[in-house]
């Protein structure tokens, strides 16, 4: 195993990180208490919820999905994070999340409910990028849709 290798194994082992069905690695690491309970036309959520998000150079893509809740994803470490998302009316969207502030790259990014979303680790020299998300209503697989993998 390369020594960048073990460093992703490392903070996988370290935050407790397992395989999302979209691709990367995540944790919940967050949900609001069961008093704060949201109504939403999928049934009751909690208010909110966060997680940590990683992709790595072997799981580099988060794949085409949508969720009913709004998220706000904040960039942490490793390399540049793409997404792109597809709006209702078909804009395609495509925005980068890391540190380099000054070329465009952004450290937080709303993507409303109801928004497709991929995203996918950019090449560089840490092999991943890491990420939090915070879900409000709070994330629940019954409210995520992932996009069809084939082309018809």
């Amino acid at each position: 195993m390369t020594q960048r290798a073990r460093k992703i194994a490392d903070l996988i082992e370290a935050l407790g990180l397992e395989p999302h069905i979209e691709g990367g690695f995540f944790r919940r690491t967050y949900q609001s208490d069961d008093q704060n309970m949201v109504v939403t036309a999928g049934g009751q959520r909690h208010c909110m919820t966060s997680i940590f998000y990683l992709l790595t150079e072997d799981s580099p893509i988060g794949h085409f999905h949508l969720n009913q809740s709004d998220i706000v994803h904040y960039y942490h470490l490793g390399d540049p994070i793409q997404y792109t998302l597809i709006f209702p009316d078909g804009t395609l969207k495509t925005i980068v999340m890391g540190h380099d502030v000054l070329a465009g790259q952004c450290l937080q990014l709303h993507v409303p409910g109801g928004i497709w979303k991929a995203s996918q680790v950019m090449h560089g020299a840490a092999g991943f990028g890491l990420i939090s998300e915070a879900v409000s209503p709070g994330f629940d697989f019954a409210d995520m849709e992932m996009g069809d993998r084939q082309i018809p």
